[in-house]
């Protein structure tokens, strides 16, 4: 009974955690599809749009910290938050260069790619091993991912170079979070106040030159409605959540887990838009999320089983200790 009660509080808070990744998740969707699409408030700035994301959410963390809700007490050095923020402003730049010149079924496969990517990368950088059934589980959350978003899929040389940039830097900044959080016993949300204000600047400097050369237009011409104003707030707001959610999932878990896992967003976006906005969906997008659905769970039990077999095995060797501890004075005597 004392093992579940201590068990429980750590479920609830991994539980809270993915639901506020998953709800945070779909909430900006939503948002950032009526302030950007030409139906709505034809937003075309997308990487402006996350510089103003970072500059919010490092507002939220300083105020945070200034009025004591949270404190900062690890030390980082310089160097490697510049590197840090380097590899994610990278992932953010060339993730919008991939989607402006892929067509949106390479995109999807890019984006899909990142979960293999993120597996070896961790097995590389931290020698992560996965086992069979948490691998065949990947294999599942990809191809039903694959089959129910995959359309068209035309490959071009500059597309391509700024899709394989977008993946690498962006599977690589996702395990840094990890990595940093554990490195120097740091919580994520302090983590996160020591690395967006950096971001936040850099982005809000280089975004609008970069939206220029993409869509050949100047933040300056565009003219705010109070409804483009009022999405553009709300998409900021959640955008906090995002982040904070993201810091707290990949500390809690791992990069590679909330890959797999963060699919589920897909699934949610794909059935929030079949139910409020008439999108169509066949019945190969139904098996697609279907196979998806499935091989998270699959994952889910085969990390747990993971975990499971490793407490169990150093529990036994710290028995084993124990015991020997016990028997030597036994033999002395």
């Amino acid at each position: 009974m004392e093992i579940k009660e201590r068990k429980s509080p750590f479920t609830v808070c991994n539980v809270g955690a993915w639901s506020m990744t998953v709800v945070s998740s779909v909430g900006i969707i939503m948002a950032n599809r009526q302030l950007m699409s030409p139906q709505g408030f034809a937003f075309a700035f997308a990487t402006t749009l996350s510089s103003f994301h970072y500059s919010l959410t490092a507002l939220v963390c300083l105020v945070s910290n200034a009025v004591g809700y949270s404190a900062s007490t690890h030390a980082i050095p310089l160097w490697e938050l510049i590197l840090f923020s380097i590899v994610a402003n990278a992932s953010i730049i060339a993730m919008n260069f991939s989607l402006i010149l892929n067509t949106p079924g390479f995109f999807q496969i890019s984006r899909l790619s990142m979960v293999p990517v993120v597996c070896v990368m961790e097995w590389i950088l931290h020698g992560k091993q996965f086992s069979r059934r948490a691998k065949m589980a990947v294999v599942m959350v990809v191809v039903g991912v694959s089959i129910c978003t995959v359309t068209d899929v035309k490959v071009n040389a500059k597309g391509f170079l700024c899709a394989c940039v977008a993946v690498l830097c962006t599977s690589l900044h996702q395990i840094l979070i990890g990595s940093l959080q554990k490195k120097y016993s740091i919580g994520s949300f302090e983590l996160l106040t020591k690395t967006t204000p950096m971001q936040a600047l850099s982005l809000l400097f280089l975004c609008p030159f970069i939206d220029f050369y993409l869509t050949g237009k100047l933040l300056s011409n565009y003219k705010f409605s109070s409804g483009a104003f009022i999405f553009l707030l709300l998409s900021c707001s959640i955008a906090v959540f995002c982040k904070v959610s993201l810091y707290l999932c990949i500390g809690r878990f791992s990069a590679s887990s909330f890959q797999v896992l963060g699919h589920m967003k897909t699934i949610c976006v794909m059935t929030l838009a079949w139910l409020l906005f008439d999108s169509k969906l066949g019945l190969k997008n139904f098996l697609g999320m279907a196979l998806a659905a499935m091989g998270m769970i699959a994952y889910t039990w085969a990390v747990e089983a993971e975990k499971e077999a490793t407490n169990s095995k150093s529990h036994r060797k710290t028995k084993d200790k124990m015991s020997g501890e016990v028997m030597k004075p036994l033999t002395s005597i």
